[in-house]
């Protein structure tokens, strides 16, 4: 299915996806979160202790109460309303202090200008429109001199049509890319790494841009981008997950952005 999905579009089939994408990831199903992104992405954001950090498009809350146990005062918004009622839920069961919202991380306006030292967003971007009204908004939010960071598939690598190419004894050899400047909205249907085949997909609306367009579209906000990465996976995630060495080999799946607002900046 492919088409042009609106932010209650998107709410929608998170809402779905809510209670048996919760389950998994705190069970720790995620495996390429659990290997990988998170400890990747958690060590390229840095120290957050003291800090007034925003999690945008925090989900049910798992990775924002990982920063609000490293000392971070943690504010998380998501336009899910089934996800943030799971992470008000898991905030009373064990208060960290976070404080969870319901609006898309495209429009902030609860929230006053610089209100944040840093903003996050763990792998939520390239899942919602309007890329440029959030930029606008993050940069809105921070003190001058604040951080934002976030990750999010690679838009070189991760594209509609894309596939592994295997020999003869099934192992992957090559990733084929295609469509890659195709901009249409699309639902991918899909399970965490190595999840049985038994277990429902999720379905989620996709919103692939180009690398140029994420980049200048961060620059065009008003931001000084500092650092990209992308992370690999380590052998010993391969040796456990074999599946994933093709990610290893061949090409990247996740791509990571680190920018600051400049000290003398106002939104």
């Amino acid at each position: 299915m492919t088409g042009d999905f609106s932010v209650e579009d998107v709410a929608r089939y998170w809402d779905a996806n809510a209670a048996a994408w919760a389950e998994q990831v705190r069970r720790g199903a995620d495996v390429a979160r659990e290997w990988l992104n998170n400890p990747a992405f958690l060590e390229f954001v840095g120290d957050v202790r003291g800090r007034q950090v925003l999690d945008a498009g925090c989900g049910e809350g798992y990775n924002t109460r990982i920063l609000a146990r490293r000392g971070a005062r943690m504010t998380g918004v998501d336009l899910s309303e089934k996800m943030i009622a799971l992470a008000r839920a898991e905030e009373d069961r064990e208060p960290l202090g976070i404080d969870y919202r319901r609006t898309s991380y495209t429009d902030l306006a609860m929230f006053a200008e610089g209100s944040f030292d840093a903003v996050v967003a763990f792998m939520s971007l390239m899942d919602g429109p309007r890329f440029d009204l959030a930029m606008r908004e993050a940069f809105r939010v921070l003190r001058p001199g604040g951080m934002l960071a976030f990750s999010i598939t690679h838009p070189c690598f991760l594209t509609k049509g894309a596939q592994w190419i295997r020999n003869e004894d099934g192992v992957k050899i090559k990733w084929i890319v295609a469509n890659y400047f195709d901009p249409a909205g699309w639902v991918e249907r899909w399970r965490f790494t190595d999840a049985p085949r038994d277990v429902p997909e999720f379905a989620t609306p996709r919103f692939d841009r180009t690398l140029s367009e994420y980049v200048n579209t961060l620059i065009a906000a008003g931001f000084v981008l500092e650092r990209i990465d992308e992370p690999r996976p380590s052998e010993e995630y391969c040796l456990a997950h074999p599946s994933q060495r093709g990610w290893r080999d061949h090409a990247a799946v996740f791509l990571y952005f680190r920018a600051t607002k400049p000290p003398a900046a106002r939104a």
